[in-house]
């Protein structure tokens, strides 16, 4: 899968600039989305260096011995772990094509804002940052914490993970995914 339009699972992604609370959000959101049955997925970007395996550890010193790939299973869980070999900052698609999505009813995104795919804008007025969906056509929903001009979207309270949640719902069981691109 090259195109996210060809992705099998709704995907809906949340825009910010940084400082915004899409994590945090996210933290309170995730827990009513599986109260209402669903089983979501989250791929979360980092432009940083991620490394969450201990040195000294067997996968570690095996990761470091050159395996591209190495699955970590233990009994409650298991961790994949994938080595690009170079620095790049990833693809959304490929992150995706790491799933299992057959056991799957929605992927949450947070990061790749600029790729094109549904998302929710989180907005924060004191941040006095512009807002993203003026110039981002695959922006369905904004959730501010304060009113927003000029905007033909929904316009959900940033406060309200309640809500939020309810949106997303509606969003998975009847949307889907639909090509913005």
């Amino acid at each position: 899968m090259t195109k996210l339009s060809d992705f099998p699972v709704p995907l809906l992604g949340f825009a910010a600039f940084s400082g915004t609370g899409k994590t945090t959000l996210l933290e309170q959101l995730i827990p009513l989305l599986v109260r209402q049955g669903l089983k979501v997925a989250l791929v979360k970007h980092s432009h940083h260096d991620i490394e969450m395996d201990q040195p000294g550890k067997d996968s570690y010193r095996l990761r470091k011995a050159g395996a591209s790939q190495l699955v970590l299973a233990g009994t409650q869980r298991a961790i994949l772990f994938c080595e690009y070999g170079q620095k790049k900052d990833s693809e959304l698609h490929e992150q995706l094509a790491l799933l299992q999505t057959d056991c799957l009813d929605l992927v949450l995104v947070e990061g790749f804002r600029e790729q094109p795919f549904n998302k929710i804008e989180l907005h924060r007025n004191e941040l006095d940052k512009p807002f993203l969906f003026k110039n981002d056509r695959t922006i369905i929903a904004v959730a501010c914490d304060g009113p927003v001009a000029d905007c033909d979207l929904p316009v959900l309270d940033l406060n309200n993970p309640a809500a939020i949640s309810e949106f997303v719902c509606r969003f998975a069981k009847t949307s889907g995914q639909k090509s913005l691109a």
